[in-house]
Protein backbone atom coordinates (compact mmCIF):
# COMPACT_ATOMS: atom_id res chain seq x y z
CA UNK A 1 0.00 0.00 0.00
CA UNK A 2 2.92 2.42 0.80
CA UNK A 3 5.22 1.38 -2.12
CA UNK A 4 2.83 2.38 -4.85
CA UNK A 5 2.72 6.10 -4.00
CA UNK A 6 6.52 6.15 -3.76
CA UNK A 7 6.83 4.63 -7.22
CA UNK A 8 4.31 7.09 -8.60
CA UNK A 9 6.24 10.07 -7.17
CA UNK A 10 9.70 8.82 -8.41
CA UNK A 11 11.24 11.05 -11.14
CA UNK A 12 11.10 9.77 -14.70
CA UNK A 13 14.32 9.55 -16.82
CA UNK A 14 14.62 9.10 -20.52
CA UNK A 15 17.04 6.50 -21.73
CA UNK A 16 19.49 9.18 -22.92
CA UNK A 17 19.30 11.00 -19.57
CA UNK A 18 19.94 7.80 -17.63
CA UNK A 19 22.87 6.88 -19.91
CA UNK A 20 24.38 10.35 -19.50
CA UNK A 21 24.04 10.15 -15.73
CA UNK A 22 25.75 6.76 -15.65
CA UNK A 23 28.51 8.07 -17.95
CA UNK A 24 29.21 11.05 -15.67
CA UNK A 25 29.20 8.82 -12.58
CA UNK A 26 31.68 6.33 -14.06
CA UNK A 27 34.00 9.03 -15.46
CA UNK A 28 34.00 11.01 -12.19
CA UNK A 29 34.66 7.92 -10.07
CA UNK A 30 37.32 6.34 -12.35
CA UNK A 31 38.89 9.30 -14.12
CA UNK A 32 42.37 7.79 -14.50
CA UNK A 33 43.17 4.07 -14.05
CA UNK A 34 45.89 1.53 -14.86
CA UNK A 35 44.66 -1.91 -15.89
CA UNK A 36 46.73 -5.05 -16.38
CA UNK A 37 45.40 -7.71 -18.71
CA UNK A 38 45.79 -9.73 -21.88
CA UNK A 39 44.79 -8.26 -25.25
CA UNK A 40 41.94 -10.24 -26.81
CA UNK A 41 40.09 -9.80 -30.10
CA UNK A 42 42.61 -7.38 -31.64
CA UNK A 43 42.51 -7.36 -35.45
CA UNK A 44 44.57 -4.27 -36.23
CA UNK A 45 43.46 -0.64 -36.58
CA UNK A 46 39.99 0.02 -37.98
CA UNK A 47 39.59 1.81 -41.32
CA UNK A 48 39.09 5.00 -39.30
CA UNK A 49 42.45 4.48 -37.54
CA UNK A 50 40.93 3.60 -34.14
CA UNK A 51 41.66 0.27 -32.40
CA UNK A 52 38.97 -1.82 -30.69
CA UNK A 53 39.73 -4.89 -28.54
CA UNK A 54 39.27 -6.25 -25.00
CA UNK A 55 41.46 -6.70 -21.91
CA UNK A 56 40.87 -9.90 -19.98
CA UNK A 57 42.25 -11.98 -17.15
CA UNK A 58 41.17 -15.32 -15.66
CA UNK A 59 37.66 -14.21 -14.61
CA UNK A 60 36.72 -10.89 -16.26
CA UNK A 61 36.91 -8.87 -19.46
CA UNK A 62 36.63 -5.15 -20.24
CA UNK A 63 36.24 -3.52 -23.65
CA UNK A 64 39.00 -1.14 -24.71
CA UNK A 65 39.46 1.48 -27.41
CA UNK A 66 42.51 3.43 -28.59
CA UNK A 67 41.82 6.53 -30.62
CA UNK A 68 43.76 7.20 -33.82
CA UNK A 69 45.91 10.07 -32.47
CA UNK A 70 46.87 8.06 -29.34
CA UNK A 71 47.73 4.95 -31.40
CA UNK A 72 50.03 6.97 -33.68
CA UNK A 73 52.25 8.16 -30.80
CA UNK A 74 52.34 4.87 -28.87
CA UNK A 75 55.77 3.30 -28.42
CA UNK A 76 54.36 -0.24 -28.04
CA UNK A 77 51.63 -1.20 -30.47
CA UNK A 78 48.88 -3.58 -29.28
CA UNK A 79 49.09 -7.21 -30.44
CA UNK A 80 46.83 -10.19 -29.96
CA UNK A 81 47.67 -12.20 -26.81
CA UNK A 82 50.16 -9.67 -25.39
CA UNK A 83 49.93 -8.99 -21.63
CA UNK A 84 50.03 -5.23 -21.14
CA UNK A 85 49.46 -2.48 -18.60
CA UNK A 86 47.00 0.03 -20.05
CA UNK A 87 46.61 3.59 -18.72
CA UNK A 88 43.45 5.55 -19.49
CA UNK A 89 40.01 6.51 -18.25
CA UNK A 90 36.74 4.59 -17.88
CA UNK A 91 33.66 5.67 -19.78
CA UNK A 92 30.44 4.17 -21.08
CA UNK A 93 29.12 3.47 -24.55
CA UNK A 94 25.38 4.31 -24.50
CA UNK A 95 24.54 2.54 -27.77
CA UNK A 96 25.23 -0.89 -26.25
CA UNK A 97 24.86 -0.16 -22.49
CA UNK A 98 28.43 -1.19 -21.62
CA UNK A 99 31.47 0.41 -20.06
CA UNK A 100 34.93 0.57 -21.64
CA UNK A 101 38.38 1.98 -21.09
CA UNK A 102 39.81 4.65 -23.39
CA UNK A 103 43.55 3.90 -23.44
CA UNK A 104 46.08 6.75 -23.62
CA UNK A 105 49.31 4.73 -23.16
CA UNK A 106 50.27 1.08 -23.35
CA UNK A 107 53.30 -0.83 -22.05
CA UNK A 108 54.17 -4.53 -21.78
CA UNK A 109 53.55 -6.15 -18.41
CA UNK A 110 57.08 -7.12 -17.31
CA UNK A 111 60.20 -8.57 -18.87
CA UNK A 112 58.45 -11.79 -19.91
CA UNK A 113 56.05 -9.94 -22.15
CA UNK A 114 58.90 -7.96 -23.71
CA UNK A 115 60.88 -11.12 -24.37
CA UNK A 116 57.83 -12.82 -25.90
CA UNK A 117 57.23 -9.78 -28.11
CA UNK A 118 60.90 -9.70 -29.07
CA UNK A 119 60.92 -13.43 -29.97
CA UNK A 120 57.77 -13.07 -32.05
CA UNK A 121 59.21 -10.06 -33.90
CA UNK A 122 62.49 -11.90 -34.39
CA UNK A 123 60.73 -14.85 -36.03
CA UNK A 124 58.76 -12.52 -38.29
CA UNK A 125 61.85 -10.61 -39.49
CA UNK A 126 63.88 -13.80 -39.88
CA UNK A 127 61.13 -15.25 -42.08
CA UNK A 128 61.53 -12.21 -44.35
CA UNK A 129 65.26 -12.99 -44.74
CA UNK A 130 66.57 -9.86 -42.99
CA UNK A 131 68.98 -11.92 -40.82
CA UNK A 132 70.56 -13.94 -43.67
CA UNK A 133 74.34 -13.93 -43.74
CA UNK A 134 74.37 -13.76 -47.55
CA UNK A 135 72.96 -10.23 -47.57
CA UNK A 136 75.50 -8.80 -45.10
CA UNK A 137 78.31 -6.56 -46.40
CA UNK A 138 82.03 -6.65 -45.68
CA UNK A 139 83.45 -3.84 -43.56
CA UNK A 140 85.93 -1.50 -45.28
CA UNK A 141 89.51 -2.15 -44.18
CA UNK A 142 90.36 1.53 -43.60
CA UNK A 143 87.33 3.87 -43.90
CA UNK A 144 87.93 7.53 -44.62
CA UNK A 145 84.74 8.79 -42.90
CA UNK A 146 82.89 7.02 -40.06
CA UNK A 147 79.28 7.90 -39.19
CA UNK A 148 78.16 7.40 -35.58
CA UNK A 149 74.49 7.28 -34.55
CA UNK A 150 74.28 7.81 -30.78
CA UNK A 151 73.52 10.34 -28.06
CA UNK A 152 75.86 13.36 -28.21
CA UNK A 153 75.93 13.77 -24.41
CA UNK A 154 76.69 10.23 -23.26
CA UNK A 155 80.00 8.51 -22.54
CA UNK A 156 79.63 6.28 -25.62
CA UNK A 157 80.65 8.90 -28.18
CA UNK A 158 83.65 9.92 -26.05
CA UNK A 159 84.79 6.29 -25.78
CA UNK A 160 84.50 5.79 -29.54
CA UNK A 161 86.38 9.01 -30.36
CA UNK A 162 89.10 8.23 -27.82
CA UNK A 163 89.56 4.70 -29.14
CA UNK A 164 89.69 5.89 -32.78
CA UNK A 165 92.28 8.53 -31.81
CA UNK A 166 94.44 5.87 -30.17
CA UNK A 167 94.22 3.36 -33.00
CA UNK A 168 93.93 5.31 -36.25
CA UNK A 169 92.48 8.87 -36.36
CA UNK A 170 89.67 9.15 -38.89
CA UNK A 171 87.04 11.76 -39.70
CA UNK A 172 83.88 11.11 -37.64
CA UNK A 173 80.37 12.43 -38.34
CA UNK A 174 77.97 12.21 -35.37
CA UNK A 175 74.18 12.16 -35.93
CA UNK A 176 72.72 13.04 -32.50
CA UNK A 177 69.66 11.00 -31.52
CA UNK A 178 67.74 9.89 -28.46
CA UNK A 179 68.73 6.34 -27.52
CA UNK A 180 65.75 5.57 -25.26
CA UNK A 181 62.25 6.80 -24.59
CA UNK A 182 59.43 7.88 -26.85
CA UNK A 183 60.46 8.83 -30.38
CA UNK A 184 63.99 7.40 -30.05
CA UNK A 185 63.36 4.55 -32.52
CA UNK A 186 62.15 6.98 -35.18
CA UNK A 187 65.21 9.20 -34.67
CA UNK A 188 67.66 6.27 -34.97
CA UNK A 189 65.96 5.01 -38.15
CA UNK A 190 65.96 8.55 -39.59
CA UNK A 191 69.68 8.91 -38.83
CA UNK A 192 70.57 5.64 -40.61
CA UNK A 193 68.50 6.60 -43.65
CA UNK A 194 69.90 10.16 -43.54
CA UNK A 195 73.52 8.94 -43.71
CA UNK A 196 72.59 6.69 -46.67
CA UNK A 197 70.88 9.62 -48.43
CA UNK A 198 74.04 11.77 -48.46
CA UNK A 199 75.34 12.13 -52.05
CA UNK A 200 78.79 11.07 -53.15
CA UNK A 201 81.14 14.06 -53.37
CA UNK A 202 78.69 16.41 -51.64
CA UNK A 203 79.39 19.19 -49.17
CA UNK A 204 78.96 16.71 -46.31
CA UNK A 205 81.01 13.56 -47.07
CA UNK A 206 79.16 10.26 -47.21
CA UNK A 207 80.43 7.83 -44.52
CA UNK A 208 82.16 4.61 -45.51
CA UNK A 209 81.06 2.89 -42.28
CA UNK A 210 78.21 3.39 -39.77
CA UNK A 211 78.28 2.64 -36.03
CA UNK A 212 74.97 2.52 -34.12
CA UNK A 213 76.00 2.68 -30.47
CA UNK A 214 74.45 2.88 -27.01
CA UNK A 215 75.62 2.03 -23.49
CA UNK A 216 74.26 -0.77 -21.36
CA UNK A 217 70.86 -0.85 -19.71
CA UNK A 218 67.75 -2.87 -19.04
CA UNK A 219 65.64 -4.49 -21.72
CA UNK A 220 63.16 -1.59 -21.51
CA UNK A 221 66.00 0.93 -21.98
CA UNK A 222 67.31 -0.92 -25.06
CA UNK A 223 63.86 -1.56 -26.52
CA UNK A 224 64.17 1.18 -29.16
CA UNK A 225 66.73 -0.99 -30.97
CA UNK A 226 64.19 -3.85 -31.10
CA UNK A 227 61.64 -1.75 -32.97
CA UNK A 228 60.77 -2.81 -36.51
CA UNK A 229 61.48 0.63 -37.97
CA UNK A 230 65.09 0.53 -36.69
CA UNK A 231 65.70 -3.05 -37.85
CA UNK A 232 64.35 -2.36 -41.33
CA UNK A 233 66.36 0.87 -41.65
CA UNK A 234 69.54 -1.06 -40.75
CA UNK A 235 68.66 -3.79 -43.27
CA UNK A 236 68.12 -1.20 -46.03
CA UNK A 237 71.46 0.52 -45.35
CA UNK A 238 73.86 0.43 -48.31
CA UNK A 239 76.69 1.54 -46.00
CA UNK A 240 78.25 -1.27 -43.90
CA UNK A 241 76.88 -1.02 -40.35
CA UNK A 242 78.27 -2.11 -36.96
CA UNK A 243 75.81 -2.61 -34.08
CA UNK A 244 77.26 -1.67 -30.68
CA UNK A 245 74.19 -1.56 -28.44
CA UNK A 246 74.59 -2.40 -24.74
CA UNK A 247 77.18 -4.68 -23.20
CA UNK A 248 78.31 -8.08 -24.42
CA UNK A 249 75.37 -9.90 -22.75
CA UNK A 250 72.75 -7.52 -24.17
CA UNK A 251 71.07 -8.79 -27.34
CA UNK A 252 68.83 -6.63 -29.57
CA UNK A 253 67.27 -7.26 -32.96
CA UNK A 254 69.54 -4.74 -34.67
CA UNK A 255 72.48 -7.05 -33.78
CA UNK A 256 71.04 -9.76 -36.07
CA UNK A 257 70.53 -7.49 -39.07
CA UNK A 258 73.75 -5.46 -38.76
CA UNK A 259 76.74 -6.39 -40.91
CA UNK A 260 78.86 -6.78 -37.75
CA UNK A 261 77.99 -6.92 -34.04
CA UNK A 262 80.35 -5.42 -31.47
CA UNK A 263 80.04 -6.39 -27.78
CA UNK A 264 80.69 -2.78 -26.68
CA UNK A 265 80.98 0.65 -28.38
CA UNK A 266 84.75 0.57 -27.73
CA UNK A 267 84.99 -2.78 -29.51
CA UNK A 268 83.08 -1.25 -32.44
CA UNK A 269 85.76 1.43 -32.76
CA UNK A 270 88.41 -1.30 -32.72
CA UNK A 271 86.57 -3.18 -35.49
CA UNK A 272 86.25 -0.01 -37.56
CA UNK A 273 89.97 0.83 -37.95
CA UNK A 274 93.26 -1.03 -37.53
CA UNK A 275 96.09 0.03 -35.19
CA UNK A 276 98.21 2.65 -36.90
CA UNK A 277 101.49 1.71 -35.16
CA UNK A 278 100.99 -1.94 -36.04
CA UNK A 279 100.40 -0.94 -39.65
CA UNK A 280 103.64 1.07 -39.65
CA UNK A 281 105.54 -1.90 -38.19
CA UNK A 282 103.95 -4.28 -40.68
CA UNK A 283 104.72 -1.96 -43.60
CA UNK A 284 108.36 -1.63 -42.43
CA UNK A 285 108.66 -5.43 -42.11
CA UNK A 286 107.17 -5.88 -45.56
CA UNK A 287 109.61 -3.30 -46.93
CA UNK A 288 112.57 -5.14 -45.40
CA UNK A 289 111.33 -8.46 -46.72
CA UNK A 290 110.81 -6.90 -50.15
CA UNK A 291 114.37 -5.54 -50.19
CA UNK A 292 115.85 -8.91 -49.11
CA UNK A 293 113.82 -10.73 -51.76
CA UNK A 294 114.95 -8.25 -54.40
CA UNK A 295 118.61 -8.64 -53.42
CA UNK A 296 118.33 -12.42 -53.49
CA UNK A 297 116.71 -12.28 -56.89
CA UNK A 298 119.41 -10.02 -58.26
CA UNK A 299 122.13 -12.34 -56.93
CA UNK A 300 120.39 -15.38 -58.47
CA UNK A 301 120.15 -13.65 -61.86
CA UNK A 302 123.80 -12.60 -61.65
CA UNK A 303 124.85 -16.23 -61.01
CA UNK A 304 122.68 -17.46 -63.87
CA UNK A 305 124.26 -14.90 -66.20
CA UNK A 306 127.75 -15.97 -65.22
CA UNK A 307 126.91 -19.66 -65.78
CA UNK A 308 125.40 -18.90 -69.17
CA UNK A 309 128.47 -16.87 -70.15
CA UNK A 310 130.77 -19.75 -69.24
CA UNK A 311 128.71 -22.17 -71.35
CA UNK A 312 128.87 -20.01 -74.50
CA UNK A 313 131.68 -20.79 -77.11
CA UNK A 314 134.30 -18.20 -78.05
CA UNK A 315 133.64 -15.67 -80.81
CA UNK A 316 136.52 -16.94 -83.03
CA UNK A 317 135.08 -20.44 -82.98
CA UNK A 318 131.64 -19.20 -83.94
CA UNK A 319 132.93 -17.08 -86.88
CA UNK A 320 135.51 -19.52 -88.32
CA UNK A 321 133.18 -21.44 -90.67
CA UNK A 322 131.31 -18.33 -91.90
CA UNK A 323 134.66 -16.70 -92.67
CA UNK A 324 135.76 -19.75 -94.68
CA UNK A 325 132.49 -19.77 -96.61
CA UNK A 326 132.89 -16.06 -97.36
CA UNK A 327 136.40 -16.59 -98.73
CA UNK A 328 135.21 -19.45 -101.00
CA UNK A 329 132.32 -17.39 -102.39
CA UNK A 330 134.55 -14.36 -102.95
CA UNK A 331 136.93 -16.49 -105.06
CA UNK A 332 134.10 -17.73 -107.33
CA UNK A 333 132.51 -14.32 -107.84
CA UNK A 334 134.55 -13.28 -111.01
CA UNK A 335 133.65 -16.51 -112.81
CA UNK A 336 129.99 -16.04 -111.98
CA UNK A 337 130.00 -12.48 -113.30
CA UNK A 338 131.51 -13.62 -116.62
CA UNK A 339 128.98 -16.48 -117.00
CA UNK A 340 126.08 -14.14 -116.25
CA UNK A 341 127.26 -11.59 -118.79
CA UNK A 342 127.67 -14.28 -121.51
CA UNK A 343 124.10 -15.59 -120.84
CA UNK A 344 122.58 -12.12 -121.20
CA UNK A 345 124.52 -11.49 -124.42
CA UNK A 346 123.13 -14.67 -125.98
CA UNK A 347 119.56 -13.70 -124.97
CA UNK A 348 119.95 -10.27 -126.57
CA UNK A 349 121.35 -11.82 -129.75
CA UNK A 350 118.36 -14.18 -130.09
CA UNK A 351 115.93 -11.28 -129.61
CA UNK A 352 117.70 -9.13 -132.25
CA UNK A 353 117.47 -11.97 -134.80
CA UNK A 354 113.69 -12.01 -134.45
CA UNK A 355 113.36 -8.23 -134.99
CA UNK A 356 113.26 -8.10 -138.89
CA UNK A 357 111.51 -5.67 -141.37
CA UNK A 358 108.91 -8.28 -142.37
CA UNK A 359 107.85 -8.90 -138.82
CA UNK A 360 107.48 -5.19 -138.17
CA UNK A 361 105.41 -4.73 -141.38
CA UNK A 362 103.12 -7.62 -140.40
CA UNK A 363 102.54 -6.14 -136.98
CA UNK A 364 101.80 -2.72 -138.49
CA UNK A 365 99.33 -4.27 -141.01
CA UNK A 366 97.61 -6.19 -138.21
CA UNK A 367 97.32 -3.03 -136.10
CA UNK A 368 95.96 -1.10 -139.12
CA UNK A 369 93.28 -3.78 -139.69
CA UNK A 370 92.25 -3.67 -136.07
CA UNK A 371 92.03 0.14 -136.29
CA UNK A 372 89.79 -0.07 -139.38
CA UNK A 373 87.45 -2.58 -137.76
CA UNK A 374 87.27 -0.47 -134.61
CA UNK A 375 86.46 2.68 -136.66
CA UNK A 376 83.60 0.90 -138.47
CA UNK A 377 82.21 -0.38 -135.16
CA UNK A 378 82.43 3.12 -133.67
CA UNK A 379 80.56 4.58 -136.68
CA UNK A 380 77.76 2.01 -136.39
CA UNK A 381 77.53 2.60 -132.65
CA UNK A 382 77.35 6.36 -133.12
CA UNK A 383 74.57 6.02 -135.72
CA UNK A 384 72.57 3.68 -133.43
CA UNK A 385 73.03 6.01 -130.47
CA UNK A 386 72.01 9.02 -132.53
CA UNK A 387 68.90 7.17 -133.75
CA UNK A 388 67.89 6.25 -130.19
CA UNK A 389 68.44 9.78 -129.04
CA UNK A 390 66.24 11.15 -131.85
CA UNK A 391 63.46 8.72 -130.98
CA UNK A 392 63.73 9.65 -127.31
CA UNK A 393 63.65 13.40 -128.06
CA UNK A 394 60.64 12.88 -130.34
CA UNK A 395 58.78 11.11 -127.53
CA UNK A 396 59.74 13.82 -125.08
CA UNK A 397 58.51 16.46 -127.55
CA UNK A 398 55.11 14.76 -127.81
CA UNK A 399 54.82 14.43 -124.02
CA UNK A 400 55.91 18.04 -123.57
CA UNK A 401 53.26 19.32 -125.99
CA UNK A 402 50.59 17.24 -124.26
CA UNK A 403 51.62 18.41 -120.78
CA UNK A 404 51.81 22.00 -122.04
CA UNK A 405 48.24 21.84 -123.30
CA UNK A 406 47.06 20.20 -120.07
CA UNK A 407 48.87 22.78 -117.95
CA UNK A 408 47.44 25.66 -119.97
CA UNK A 409 43.95 24.21 -119.59
CA UNK A 410 44.43 23.80 -115.86
CA UNK A 411 45.70 27.38 -115.55
CA UNK A 412 42.67 28.67 -117.51
CA UNK A 413 40.35 26.74 -115.17
CA UNK A 414 42.14 28.09 -112.08
CA UNK A 415 41.95 31.64 -113.45
CA UNK A 416 38.25 31.19 -114.16
CA UNK A 417 37.62 29.90 -110.65
CA UNK A 418 39.59 32.78 -109.12
CA UNK A 419 37.71 35.28 -111.30
CA UNK A 420 34.37 33.82 -110.26
CA UNK A 421 35.41 33.90 -106.62
CA UNK A 422 36.53 37.54 -107.01
CA UNK A 423 33.11 38.44 -108.49
CA UNK A 424 31.33 36.74 -105.59
CA UNK A 425 33.52 38.51 -103.03
CA UNK A 426 32.96 41.86 -104.79
CA UNK A 427 29.18 41.34 -104.69
CA UNK A 428 29.33 40.38 -101.00
CA UNK A 429 31.52 43.41 -100.25
CA UNK A 430 29.09 45.68 -102.13
CA UNK A 431 26.11 44.28 -100.23
CA UNK A 432 27.97 44.57 -96.91
CA UNK A 433 29.00 48.16 -97.69
CA UNK A 434 25.43 49.09 -98.63
CA UNK A 435 24.09 47.51 -95.44
CA UNK A 436 26.72 49.29 -93.31
CA UNK A 437 25.90 52.66 -94.92
CA UNK A 438 22.19 52.12 -94.32
CA UNK A 439 22.83 51.28 -90.69
CA UNK A 440 25.04 54.35 -90.25
CA UNK A 441 22.43 56.60 -91.93
CA UNK A 442 19.73 55.19 -89.63
CA UNK A 443 21.97 55.72 -86.61
CA UNK A 444 22.74 59.32 -87.66
CA UNK A 445 19.04 60.00 -88.17
CA UNK A 446 18.24 58.48 -84.78
CA UNK A 447 20.96 60.58 -83.11
CA UNK A 448 19.58 63.72 -84.83
CA UNK A 449 16.07 62.95 -83.58
CA UNK A 450 17.39 62.33 -80.08
CA UNK A 451 19.38 65.59 -80.22
CA UNK A 452 16.30 67.49 -81.34
CA UNK A 453 14.24 65.88 -78.55
CA UNK A 454 16.81 66.77 -75.88
CA UNK A 455 17.53 70.30 -77.19
CA UNK A 456 16.24 73.22 -75.09
CA UNK A 457 14.86 74.85 -78.21
CA UNK A 458 12.03 72.36 -78.20
CA UNK A 459 11.12 73.64 -74.75
CA UNK A 460 11.22 77.21 -76.07
CA UNK A 461 8.82 76.27 -78.83
CA UNK A 462 6.32 75.12 -76.18
CA UNK A 463 6.15 78.69 -74.77
CA UNK A 464 9.03 78.87 -72.34
CA UNK A 465 11.88 81.41 -72.37
CA UNK A 466 15.57 81.36 -71.41
CA UNK A 467 16.89 84.30 -69.35
CA UNK A 468 20.59 85.22 -69.51
CA UNK A 469 22.57 87.93 -67.68
CA UNK A 470 25.03 90.42 -69.16
CA UNK A 471 27.80 87.79 -69.39
CA UNK A 472 25.55 85.36 -71.21
CA UNK A 473 25.11 83.00 -68.26
CA UNK A 474 21.71 81.46 -67.63
CA UNK A 475 19.76 82.91 -64.67
CA UNK A 476 18.22 80.15 -62.55
CA UNK A 477 16.32 82.18 -59.89
CA UNK A 478 15.00 85.69 -59.21
CA UNK A 479 17.41 86.12 -56.32
CA UNK A 480 20.28 86.05 -58.79
CA UNK A 481 19.00 89.22 -60.56
CA UNK A 482 20.30 92.51 -59.14
CA UNK A 483 18.75 95.98 -59.40
CA UNK A 484 18.78 97.45 -62.93
CA UNK A 485 20.45 94.32 -64.27
CA UNK A 486 20.57 93.96 -68.06
CA UNK A 487 18.94 90.70 -69.11
CA UNK A 488 18.50 88.87 -72.40
CA UNK A 489 15.32 86.81 -72.85
CA UNK A 490 15.43 84.17 -75.59
CA UNK A 491 12.20 82.91 -77.15
CA UNK A 492 11.70 80.32 -79.82
CA UNK A 493 11.63 82.95 -82.55
CA UNK A 494 14.32 85.38 -81.23
CA UNK A 495 15.81 87.33 -78.32
CA UNK A 496 14.52 90.39 -76.37
CA UNK A 497 16.59 92.72 -74.13
CA UNK A 498 15.17 93.67 -70.70
CA UNK A 499 16.18 95.62 -67.60
CA UNK A 500 15.35 94.58 -64.00
CA UNK A 501 13.61 96.89 -61.49
CA UNK A 502 15.83 99.48 -59.81
CA UNK A 503 14.34 98.86 -56.33
CA UNK A 504 15.20 95.12 -56.27
CA UNK A 505 17.41 93.93 -53.45
CA UNK A 506 20.99 93.03 -54.39
CA UNK A 507 21.58 89.36 -55.22
CA UNK A 508 22.64 87.16 -52.30
CA UNK A 509 26.21 85.79 -52.31
CA UNK A 510 26.30 82.36 -53.67
CA UNK A 511 27.69 79.60 -51.43
CA UNK A 512 31.01 78.23 -52.49
CA UNK A 513 30.52 74.62 -53.29
CA UNK A 514 33.27 72.21 -52.44
CA UNK A 515 34.96 70.88 -55.53
CA UNK A 516 33.71 67.46 -56.30
CA UNK A 517 36.08 64.62 -56.94
CA UNK A 518 36.32 64.18 -60.63
CA UNK A 519 35.55 60.74 -61.87
CA UNK A 520 35.97 59.42 -65.33
CA UNK A 521 32.62 59.85 -67.01
CA UNK A 522 31.03 56.94 -68.77
CA UNK A 523 30.68 57.38 -72.52
CA UNK A 524 27.31 58.88 -73.50
CA UNK A 525 25.42 58.43 -76.67
CA UNK A 526 24.39 62.12 -76.87
CA UNK A 527 26.28 65.14 -75.41
CA UNK A 528 24.68 68.49 -74.60
CA UNK A 529 26.29 71.78 -75.74
CA UNK A 530 28.36 73.43 -73.03
CA UNK A 531 26.47 76.76 -73.11
CA UNK A 532 22.93 75.33 -73.31
CA UNK A 533 21.99 76.12 -69.69
CA UNK A 534 18.85 74.92 -67.90
CA UNK A 535 15.28 76.20 -67.82
CA UNK A 536 14.47 74.94 -64.31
Amino acid sequence: MTAAPNLVNAPEFTVSELSSALKRTVEDRFGHVRVRGEISGFRGPHSSGHCYFALKDESAKIEAVIWKFAHARMRFKPQEGLEVIATGKLTTYPNSSKYQIVIDSLEPAGIGALMALMEERKKKLAAEGLFDEARKQLLPWLPEVIGVVTSPTGAVIRDILHRLEDRFPRRVLVWPVKVQGEGSAEQVAAAIRGFNALPEGGRIPRPDLLIVARGGGSLEDLWSFNEEIVVRAAAESHIPLISAVGHETDITLIDFVADKRAPTPTAAAEMAVPVRSELFAEVAALARRTMVCWQRGQEARRNELRAAARALPAANELLAIPRQRLDHLGAGLPRGLKANTHAHFRRFAASSSRLTIGVLRGQVAHARQRLTVSGERITLSARALLHRRRERFAGLEIRLKASKLANAKAQRNAIARDLERTHRLAERAHRALTTALQRMEARVAHRGQLLSALSYRGVLERGFALVRDERGHAVHSAADVGPSANLSIEFADGRVAATADADRPPPAARKQQAPRETKPAAPKRVTKPVDQGSLF
